[in-house]
């Protein structure tokens, strides 16, 4: 076995041991390895392997198997690099090699490993010397190398003569661990603030997230009293500051063995109480696990932090010892590893540092055009999480963002910070963010008294937010890298779900499915038959299922979004608006203040559909080929806005799914146009003939095709005399369909004027022949049927090149009931000849086309002699039982779908005579 591995593990002596050949070895770049470093010393704790058979679906089901494994394991961190890694090896394998892939995924302490092999015959072992050209990145050959080269930890490639295995891993990030520290002794001027009293409210939650135990310091702290909250959620008084999706909540707080932090209590006045908590997460003697929270007034939350881990004394001691960094000195060590974090830190600090009440952090766009809250304490920020204001100009602008700035009372200056509007807030200090002098976000703390901070404190926190200006600017880079990795795995697999189906309910359904959750609450999709035709609502889908009929309800009831062709998202504050308005109406009812309501158990879901559609709304349009054919809606509950990222990767879905719901509009109009016209060349009704019975089966080969040149007919001449036809035209398809209208309808005519049956097809075949390069030939059983009163038949048949009719007597014995004869539409002039033939009561004549004797399977085929074995199995059967046991003998000789198209046309004389 040689292996290629990335560089990055301890090398090992390429010389060979005694007489041991130099193994050859896979070089990748130009630092190749000659060991085989798959870091075997780590343990492996768990493993998942998968085999995918060499077809293209097997792509994304590869991509699920390791997804779920991984985020199984709790590798969330990781996937969406190990998935789109996985993508590409196995496309290579299923794809390009054309083989079956091996998928093991090995989980250790310090990461994970996926190994994927294919088992392509032929493949040339690299020589040692050969250094490895993964090619252009704009190439389709070798990505797989590259973005192992560019994702993975560790990657190489392992041979054998018959395998090949390409492997890669993915470590883990890093996590700080908490140590234990002790404070220095410190003036009493330097101690923390507390009240005169400190009370600590201990507040027990259950399994179930319901609070069981509540202390006087906590009746105190919030106004309730202990019969009043136990048995409630905590979540009921709980104002947490998170945004679903995007940090730890309340519900996973709880969970977690230990958590510290700051959030909000309602208290009995209505008014939100900042805290600090320390929860713990313990089990009774009966192993019954519960939470404990010691929570104390945020001003006084030195009482339960724990304390920060301090620099080694050591180093602080020695000679060459340096001040603490300034971003730790400010943000505490260890920072945060994530950007939530963070920023969520900072404001806090900086809250604390300037004795504030309110703190916020605004990142600038890319453009430096807006900024959007992404962090605060002390304001509801949940509700504005997201939201973005102009920096220079326009309604609602931040001003000076640019620059450091001190507003005395914000009443004389309404809406210099908008965040703050309607907060209460009345001072506030405003310094920006910035790196290399690039704006890249602002910092701002406010109080609720007027004139609380000078130009010293704006100096203060300007010199903070310097010191952790980089740090956020690097980590918010980090932020969207991930992002677009994860949108990159996102937009792959839409596409193979798209791009699989053609039906237009369909991709319906699935462009609403892919944007819920990931993209936002709720969807609706509207589509437009044609530029003259007004949207229409197709699709509404909410991922609360029980809330999807009122959100269609309520869509349905205001006009839709303005199909304008401009790309990008767009602002559609109608839904809002009318949510809005429902939900008073319906309160002001309620409270009769208004109109009677007239279903009271209406209301709650009234206000549950406001809640839900009450946030921000956008408008996608769906443009394929130059015309807008739909727009993708897509919205957020109450308060709630889109981030820029994610707008962006809805305006990628966008376009992928308008090309491919426009597909499925033409695909869907092509196939009704041509089965409708397939369906024209189909004969009527089967005429009633007294004494005889008739039953035919058809079956045309090819996907959506419901004529071939395959047809049948059987139709009144006179009174009392009957014709009937099976044919076959050369070819399938809409071609032969084609030839196959004219022989029915021709037949028709000839026959009705009197003509005998070797003249009806000798006209047919000059009629054939003068199509010139058109014409196909035709092979065509043709004849005419008279019931007799003695409950007989009489036939008379011309055989025109076409598998000989069958005659089933009621013995069982099987006969041909005609002689072979040219076929039409090969020479001009041809010399027919009918035969005439009796049937005896309970007899079956039993015609067929070639797609009937001529099924294989292998070598194998049905044949003539075939046929006449099933349908001596036929005595005493009705013709639509013959009929029905000769197609399931034909559909169990092959497992494969048929090639040909096939017809089967039986006749049984009854035998019953005339009144």
């Amino acid at each position: 076995m040689t292996t290629g591995l990335h560089p990055g593990g301890p090398p090992q002596d390429p010389r060979p041991t005694g007489n041991q050949p130099l193994p050859r070895q896979e070089r990748v770049g130009e630092a190749a390895l000659h060991a085989d470093n798959r870091t075997r010393s780590s343990v492996i704790t768990a493993r998942a392997a998968a085999s995918f058979d060499p077809v293209g679906r097997s792509v994304a089901t590869a991509r699920s198997f390791v997804r779920d494994t991984l985020q199984g394991w709790g590798f969330a961190d990781i996937v969406d690099d190990a998935v789109v890694l996985t993508s590409e090896l196995v496309t290579n394998a299923v794809v390009h090699a054309g083989t079956s892939a091996d998928v093991l995924c090995l989980r250790s302490d310090d990461g994970v490993r996926i190994e994927v092999g294919d088992r392509y015959p032929e493949r040339e072992i690299p020589l040692q010397a050969a250094a490895v050209n993964m090619g252009n990145p704009d190439r389709e050959g070798g990505r797989g190398l590259q973005l192992c080269a560019a994702l993975a930890g560790r990657w190489g490639v392992d041979y054998t003569p018959t395998h090949k295995q390409v492997w890669f891993q993915l470590d883990l990030p890093e996590r700080p661990v908490g140590t234990r520290t002790a404070g220095p002794s410190l003036p009493a001027e330097l101690l923390p603030l507390a009240d005169g009293r400190v009370r600590v409210a201990v507040v027990q939650i259950d399994r179930a997230g319901a609070i069981n135990a509540w202390n006087e310091d906590a009746e105190e702290l919030f106004g309730y009293a202990a019969e009043l909250v136990i048995g409630k959620p905590l979540t009921d008084l709980a104002a947490w500051p998170h945004t679903p999706g995007t940090s730890t909540g309340i519900v996973e707080a709880l969970q977690l063995s230990r958590w510290e932090g700051s959030y909000g209590v309602r208290g009995a006045s209505g008014r939100v109480i900042p805290v600090y908590a320390s929860h713990l997460r313990v089990r009774d003697t009966g192993g019954e696990p519960s939470t404990v929270c010691l929570l104390v007034r945020d001003h006084e939350r030195a009482v339960l932090q724990t304390p920060l881990r301090g620099q080694n004394s050591d180093a602080a001691n020695s000679a060459e010892g340096q001040a603490l960094d300034p971003f730790e000195v400010f943000i505490g060590s260890p920072a945060p590893d994530d950007l939530d974090g963070l920023l969520q830190r900072t404001v806090e600090r900086a809250r604390d540092m300037l004795d504030a009440d309110s703190a916020f952090l605004l990142l600038a766009t890319d453009d430096e055009t807006e900024l959007e809250v992404r962090a605060s304490t002390g304001l509801p920020s949940a509700r504005q999480r997201f939201a973005r204001v102009p920096v220079e100009a326009g309604p609602g602008r931040y001003g000076s963002a640019r620059m450091p700035a001190v507003h005395d009372d914000l009443t004389a200056v309404p809406g210099a910070v908008p965040l703050l509007n309607g907060t209460g807030m009345r001072s506030v200090v405003t310094v920006p963010l910035k790196v290399e002098g690039r704006l890249t976000g602002s910092l701002g703390v406010a109080a609720e008294s007027p004139s609380r901070y000078s130009n010293e404190e704006a100096l203060r926190l300007q010199f903070a937010a310097d010191r952790i200006a980089l740090a956020v600017e690097s980590a918010r880079l980090g932020e969207l890298e991930r992002l677009r990795r994860g949108s990159l795995s996102f937009l792959v697999e839409a596409s193979d779900l798209l791009a699989g189906t053609l039906d237009r309910d369909q991709t319906l359904a699935l462009m609403a499915q892919m944007t819920i959750p990931t993209l936002a609450t709720w969807c609706a999709v509207y589509t437009i038959a044609d530029q003259a035709s007004e949207p229409y609502l197709s699709y509404v889908l909410h991922e609360d299922e029980d809330r999807i009929d009122g959100v269609k309800a309520l869509l349905s009831k205001i006009p839709p979004p303005e199909p304008i062709p401009t790309p990008g998202a767009r602002v559609w504050p109608a839904p809002a608006q009318a949510a809005h308005e429902a939900a008073l109406r319906t309160s002001m009812r309620s409270l009769g203040l208004g109109e009677p309501a007239t279903v009271s158990s209406g209301i709650g879901t009234t206000l549950a559909t406001a809640s839900a559609v009450g946030g921000e709304t956008v408008v996608l349009p769906l443009v394929a080929r130059n015309r807008v054919i739909g727009m993708l809606t897509l919205g957020k509950p109450s308060d709630e806005h889109f981030r820029q990222e994610i707008l962006e990767l809805a305006e990628d879905l966008s376009r992928r799914a308008a090309l491919a719901l426009d597909n499925a509009r033409l695909y869907s109009e092509r196939t009704a146009i041509s089965q409708s016209l397939q369906r024209s060349l189909l004969p009527p009704d089967l005429p009633y003939i007294e004494g005889v019975e008739v039953e035919v089966i058809y079956r045309a080969a090819g996907e959506g095709n419901e004529v071939g040149g395959d047809f049948y007919d059987l139709f009144p001449i006179r009174d009392g005399a009957y014709g009937f036809a099976i044919g076959d035209v050369c070819g399938t398809g809409p071609n032969a369909a084609a030839v196959t209208g004219l022989a029915r309808h021709a037949l028709r005519l000839l026959a009705r004027e009197g003509l005998s049956g070797p003249a009806v097809l000798e006209r047919l075949n000059s009629a054939i022949l003068d199509e010139g390069a058109r014409s196909r030939f035709l092979t065509l059983l043709y004849g005419e049927l008279w019931p007799q009163e003695d409950g007989s038949a009489l036939l008379k048949v011309v055989c025109a090149g076409h598998p000989l009719p069958l005659r089933l007597r009621q013995d069982g014995t099987v006969e041909p009931a005609a002689e072979p004869q040219p076929l039409l539409g090969v020479m001009e002039d041809l010399e027919l000849y009918e035969q005439t033939v009796t049937l005896d009561p309970g007899d079956v004549l039993l015609c067929v086309t070639d797609g009937v004797t001529e099924r294989r399977e292998g070598t194998r085929m049905l044949g003539d002699d075939g046929l006449t074995d099933v349908l001596t199995t036929c005595t005493g059967l009705t013709a639509g039982a013959v009929a029905a046991r000769i197609m399931r003998a034909v559909e169990r000789f092959a497992s494969d779908a048929p090639s040909d198209d096939m017809a089967i046309l039986a006749m049984r004389v009854s035998g019953l005579q005339k009144d």
